[in-house]
């Protein structure tokens, strides 16, 4: 047993499922427009948490959870954060897509990972694929400008997510510590500011209320 990663692992998961109460909680404030994104951004929540508890069973109660708890976290790797980025867009620019083009969203993501797994390119379609959806949150926080709270929460996302998967990784030790329990001790805090920056962006209705750039719907 691994009772370190277990520990890291729930402190992840109990992280990872405030988000997913906050933002369930807040999506009774926005208009209908807003709505697909925050259930894609739920969604983005709910995968990592998912994986972060099955890990705990893993590491901490019977290895026989491997399966699991591998095919959760490749989820939040290739379909989890990606709708959270997405989610930060929309929000940020204030775009509202309908709910089919999120659908469309899940199911090219889903098409994209079997196309590359298929190639045997998945390492290099998670680098691409996590680093375009970084650029996605700092983004979403830069175009808050004057606004500097949302730039620096979503360039202290970026960063944290950054260390985690290019400095930290999850294989090997760093002195006494195992590189996973750091990986998860830099996502813990990571998701609540990711959440805590969606909540801080504008929308659709807010961007409406206030006469700006015009909703764009899709």
């Amino acid at each position: 047993m691994q009772y370190s990663t277990a520990l890291s692992d729930g402190l992840l998961a109990l992280a990872c499922l405030t988000c997913v109460a906050v933002i369930g909680t807040a999506r009774k404030r926005y208009g209908e427009g807003d709505q697909p994104a925050l259930f894609c951004a739920l969604l983005g929540f709910l995968l990592p948490a998912a994986a972060a508890s099955v890990g705990v069973m893993r590491y901490g109660v019977d290895s026989d959870w491997q399966a699991a708890h591998l095919w959760l976290s490749q989820a939040s790797k290739f379909l989890a954060l990606p709708l959270l980025g997405a989610a930060a867009l929309a929000l940020g620019r204030g775009w509202a897509w309908s709910r089919p083009n999120w659908g469309r969203i899940v199911l090219g993501l889903c098409a994209f990972f079997e196309l590359f797994r298929q190639m045997n390119l998945l390492d290099d379609y998670r680098l691409l694929l996590n680093l375009a959806t970084l650029l996605l949150i700092l983004y979403a926080g830069a175009v808050q400008w004057p606004r500097r709270l949302p730039l620096a929460a979503a360039a202290t996302v970026v960063g944290l997510f950054l260390l985690a998967g290019l400095a930290v990784g999850t294989e090997g030790f760093i002195g006494p510590l195992r590189r996973v329990d750091l990986f998860h001790g830099l996502l813990t805090p990571a998701y609540p500011l990711l959440a805590w920056l969606l909540l801080n962006l504008p929308g659709s209705a807010k961007i409406a209320d206030l006469g700006e750039n015009p909703v764009k719907t899709l």
